[in-house]
Parts: C-alpha cells; sequence; structure tokens
C-alpha cells in the first residue's frame, strides 16, 4: 500500500501520524489499549490490516500494549539502531506502519513481547 505523505496526513490524526510514519513512540501508560480488555482483534490504524488477538493480550508493566503473539504475517520486523540501541522494530507488513518492538522477555509460549503504540491501532470487538 503505497501513499504520499499528504494522503497520510489527511487519513490520520497527528499523533498517529507521527508514530505511525515518522516512527515514533506515543508515551507510556497514556495509550487507550493499554489497559484495554475487550475481546476482538487489534487492526493497523493505517490499513485496517489484522495484526494482533486480544487473546494474546497480557499486562507487561510497561505502558503499552503488549501482546506475546502477532495474528498474522501481517507484523514484519527489521533491525533499528536509533536512539544508541539496538532493537527489534514491528511494523505492518501491508503499509509499513510503524507499530512499536518486539523483545525477547514475554511470556510462554513464545517468550516474546510485542510493544505496541495504542495510536498506531484500532479494535474490532469480537461478535
Amino acid at each position: 500500500m503505497k501513499k504520499t505523505a499528504e494522503q497520510w496526513r489527511q487519513q490520520l490524526d497527528e499523533e498517529s501520524y507521527r508514530v505511525c510514519r515518522e516512527k515514533g513512540t506515543e508515551r507510556p501508560f497514556t495509550g487507550k489499549y493499554n489497559d484495554h480488555r475487550e475481546r476482538g482483534e487489534y487492526v493497523c490504524i493505517c490499513c485496517g490490516e489484522k495484526l494482533f488477538e486480544s487473546a494474546t493480550k497480557f499486562d507487561a508493566g510497561c505502558g503499552w500494549p503488549s501482546f506475546y503473539q502477532q495474528a498474522s504475517e501481517s507484523v514484519g520486523s527489521r533491525e533499528d539502531s536509533t536512539l544508541g540501541m539496538s532493537r527489534t522494530e514491528i511494523i505492518c507488513t501491508n503499509c509499513d506502519s510503524h507499530l512499536g518492538h518486539v523483545f525477547t522477555d514475554g511470556p510462554d509460549p513464545t517468550g516474546l513481547r510485542y510493544c505496541v503504540n495504542s495510536v498506531s491501532l484500532d479494535f474490532k470487538p469480537a461478535e
């Protein structure tokens, strides 16, 4: 999915644009999905692609929604060496939206913690 910066600016609010298109980070404990407990699926705010299911969400205490498993191959990763750190960025493979980062300190069964910015997500409740 290819859009110009102007097209993304028209679609997204200022904070979502900063995080998703410019690889920003929302402040911890401020995101609307950090303490969210409804059943359903989390999708990309930019393109609607399914990313995570509520059954894999857990409270990591880090201030951002955390999941131990992705719901589809739409969550990709790449190395991120910004800010003098070595991390693994997670992106939506459909639209190249920045979602957050994945770490290896998560719970079983995967041992992964997908740490995601709420503003990069939308939620679809279970029917």
